[in-house]
């Protein structure tokens, strides 16, 4: 009787994936962590005492020393940490000293108008800058070349202020091209606070799902100036890197076979070298749109957008602290949770990562 030996199982490629994704939470949890820490710090060695913008110049000692019981700062220092970690995990990041309102509403509220910039932003730059960095990199030294170089070399020198403001003077003063500062023309701001029932506080999106195409088109009058400016600063940054990753792969064996063998170079270039530009193109391409998830606040000031960045800056200018670093913890979660979100792709595209 032969015996016959089991066939040995291949090891799961979901595996390791599982893996990394799990690692991938552990350390963005510790980065949360430092992150709270950091921004409990900051609170506290800021020269401006959080009592007396909340109770005003006038408050009496028996008024503070209430306000500083209640507040808890009274306590160690590790336990006002611990309060303010747990308050934090809860979803409460303090109250504005401004508007009375809590900082976490507020955000959630400016959110979707950075998300839906930054995101229109985000694919221009990499619809324009992949191709015309990979264009660059198959003609070294050309005409082609020089253009997209020269170009990426513009949007990382002119001021983002000065180009907005020159926008505007041209296709929104000059030429009418497109609609002014601002989400929507007034009398669709009422209808969109009214009328109109919002499901992601985002206005393109929202005003397709309820079927208000006029409004759709307004708000894309808008939003196109300052997206395209945002875009541009994207696409110098990612044609770049595209240029460097594609001229690197090009440089390799495995292209020079291709070739060799016949191969179209459309094809040497848009599956083969590409697969593997793919692969740091995403962390590029991810850390690009983290950017412009921080706010980009000259943008959003120049525009009268009312986004995120916009509200830090509003809040700083008037020592209103919880807002800042609330906003603060919010855009920190927004990068880190970016970059492991990168990072499973990474290993979905590069099975090699998950070994």
């Amino acid at each position: 009787m032969v015996d016959i030996a089991p066939v040995p199982r291949r090891p799961s490629r979901l595996r390791p994936l599982f893996w990394g994704v799990g690692s991938g939470l552990l350390t963005l949890a510790l980065t949360l962590l430092g992150l709270l820490f950091v921004t409990f710090i900051i609170a506290r060695i800021v020269p401006i005492d959080p009592l007396l913008s909340i109770l005003g110049e006038r408050a009496t000692t028996a008024q503070y020393e209430a306000a500083r019981l209640a507040y808890g700062l009274d306590e160690p220092m590790w336990k006002q940490f611990a309060i303010y970690l747990w308050d934090a995990v809860q979803g409460d990041l303090g109250t504005s000293i401004r508007t009375r309102e809590p900082v976490l509403s507020e955000v959630a509220e400016r959110f979707p108008a950075t998300l839906e910039l930054a995101t229109l932003g985000t694919l221009f730059g990499v619809i324009t800058g992949v191709p015309a960095g990979v264009l660059a990199a198959t003609r070294p030294g050309s005409i082609s070349d020089q253009v997209v170089r020269v170009v990426g070399l513009l949007g990382y020198s002119m001021p983002v202020f000065w180009l907005g403001l020159i926008g505007l003077l041209v296709f929104y003063g000059k030429l009418d091209w497109v609609g002014g500062p601002g989400r929507l023309d007034a009398s669709y701001q009422m209808m969109m606070q009214f009328q109109m029932e919002q499901y992601t506080g985002m206005i393109l999106v929202d005003s397709a799902l309820n079927g208000a195409w006029d409004m759709f088109a307004n708000a894309i009058s808008h939003i196109v100036l300052p997206a395209a400016l945002l875009g541009y600063v994207s696409m110098a940054y990612i044609s770049r890197m595209t240029r460097s990753f594609m001229m690197n792969e090009l440089s390799q064996e495995y292209i020079t076979t291709a070739r060799v063998k016949g191969m179209p170079e459309w094809r040497v270039v848009w599956v083969h070298a590409m697969r593997n530009v793919l692969v740091p193109l995403i962390t590029v391409i991810a850390l690009s749109y983290a950017y412009l998830l921080e706010g980009s606040v000259l943008t959003e000031t120049i525009f009268a957008w009312p986004g995120l960045g916009s509200y830090i800056t509003d809040a700083l200018f008037a020592a209103d602290m919880p807002a800042v670093l609330g906003g603060t913890v919010v855009v920190g979660v927004a990068f880190v949770t970016l970059n492991m979100l990168s990072d499973i792709l990474y290993r979905l595209v590069d099975p090699r990562a998950q070994a």
